[in-house]
C-alpha cells in the first residue's frame, strides 16, 4: 500500500521548485548598492592584467557554482583572445600548472583560499607566494577582485539570474 499523503507533498514540492518566482532586480531595488559596488569592482580591476582578472573570476565562479558568472566571464575571456584549452583547464588549474604561468597560479591559489575563507583560512604560503607576483598595489586589488567576485556570485545566485542572458 502507498502512502498517498507522501506522494502529494513530493509531487507539490517538485512543481513549486520547477516553477521559479520572480526575484528581486538588485540594480533597480538597490540602486547606490549596486552603484557601488561597479566601482569597487573597476577600482579593484584597475591595473590588473586583464585575462589574469577573467582566470580569477572564473574560478571563484566555479567555486560558488554560479553559472551566470561563469558564463559571462568564459564569454569575455574568449573574446579577449583566451585560448579554449586554458578555459577548460581553469577547474583544475593546480593539476595542469604548465598552461598557466607562475604569477596566474599565485592568484588562482589565492582566489581558491579566499573564496573558501570558511574552509581554513587564507593559509600564509598560499599569501606569500601572491604575493612573490604582485607589488603590494597589486596584491590588494586581486584581493579586493576576489571580494567582488564573490559579490556578484551571491548576488547572481540569490536573485535568480539566468545564465547565457547577460544581463549586466
Amino acid at each position: 500500500m502507498t502512502n498517498d499523503t507522501t506522494n502529494d507533498t513530493t509531487n507539490s514540492t517538485t512543481d513549486v521548485a520547477a516553477v521559479p518566482s520572480p526575484r528581486v532586480n538588485f540594480a533597480k531595488a538597490a540602486p547606490k548598492a549596486f552603484k557601488a559596488l561597479i566601482g569597487f569592482d573597476a577600482a579593484a580591476r584597475e591595473g590588473l592584467d586583464p585575462a589574469l582578472v577573467e582566470l580569477v573570476q572564473i574560478r571563484s565562479s566555479q567555486l560558488n557554482k554560479c553559472a551566470y558568472c561563469l558564463h559571462m566571464h568564459t564569454t569575455d575571456a574568449r573574446k579577449a583572445g583566451e585560448s579554449e584549452e586554458r578555459l577548460h583547464m581553469v577547474a583544475v588549474w593546480s593539476e595542469a600548472g604548465h598552461f598557466f604561468t607562475a604569477q596566474e597560479r599565485a592568484a588562482l591559489a589565492l582566489t581558491e583560499a579566499v573564496t573558501l575563507v570558511a574552509q581554513g583560512g587564507v593559509p600564509d604560503a598560499v599569501y606569500q607566494e601572491a604575493a612573490r607576483h604582485f607589488t603590494e598595489d597589486e596584491l590588494a586589488r586581486l584581493l579586493a577582485l576576489i571580494f567582488t567576485i564573490n559579490t556578484w556570485n551571491r548576488i547572481a545566485i540569490s536573485t535568480g539570474k539566468v545564465p547565457g542572458t547577460d544581463e549586466r
